[in-house]
């Protein structure tokens, strides 16, 4: 049986993109995944993930993911974007059971979506729970690729833009990163999220003259 892991990264940043990854494999290799101590990304360092991604690419049937950019996220609802994006990655392997991390509290309405959205001729059984990344190691391996490859993503942009850190509305780093553009510019790069709560209100504070 193909089973498939799908999971993000970067729904939560004012910076970059968002990543929602998927990985097919046999259903006989889920207990390699596990051995080999793949897990969330978000419990591991980057070193491990790195060194993980090769061995998840080596025992994965097929993976692929889907970036969505700033500029999209402004458009539209995250939630559907990342549904959508689920959607196109079941369509384009056709596995037989996919477990995925629910991004909202309510997984069996998340579900209900997701099979609306699939196509007819599609007949898959879904595991949507949340916290999958932590219970189901081929979720855990979606995370690991989305997150190396977000991470990959921001340091190209970082070497473009200037240091930014991790890009969250928690790091100071990327805080006085936003101040410095509105400063400077009185606008933000296309590289951060505009519509996000976090920029709403900084430019709302700076376009008065505070600090």
């Amino acid at each position: 049986m193909r089973v498939m892991g799908i999971d993000e990264a970067g729904r939560g940043p004012v910076i970059g993109p968002m990543i929602v990854c998927g990985v097919v494999i046999e259903e006989t290799n889920l207990s390699e995944l596990f051995k080999r101590g793949v897990r969330d990304s978000k419990h591991l360092s980057p070193r491990r993930r790195k060194m993980l991604k090769r061995e998840i690419e080596l025992l994965a049937d097929e993976y692929a993911w889907i970036a969505i950019p700033p500029h999209q996220i402004d458009k539209e609802r995250i939630n559907e974007l990342e549904l959508r994006s689920m959607v196109k990655l079941i369509a384009r392997f056709c596995p037989q059971k996919v477990f995925l991390d629910a991004p909202t509290p309510n997984p069996k309405s998340y579900e209900r979506r997701l099979r609306e959205l699939l196509p007819h001729r599609i007949r898959v059984k879904l595991v949507v729970e949340n916290f999958a990344d932590e219970n189901y190691p081929v979720v855990g391996a979606a995370s690991i690729l989305a997150k190396v490859e977000r991470d990959r993503r921001i340091a190209q942009l970082e070497r473009r833009y200037g240091s930014f850190g991790s890009g969250y509305p928690s790091d100071k780093r990327t805080i006085d990163f936003l101040k410095e553009c509105f400063r400077r510019y009185g606008d933000f790069p296309p590289i951060v999220r505009r519509r996000w709560k976090t920029v709403e209100r900084l430019r709302e504070r700076w376009g008065k003259g505070l600090s």
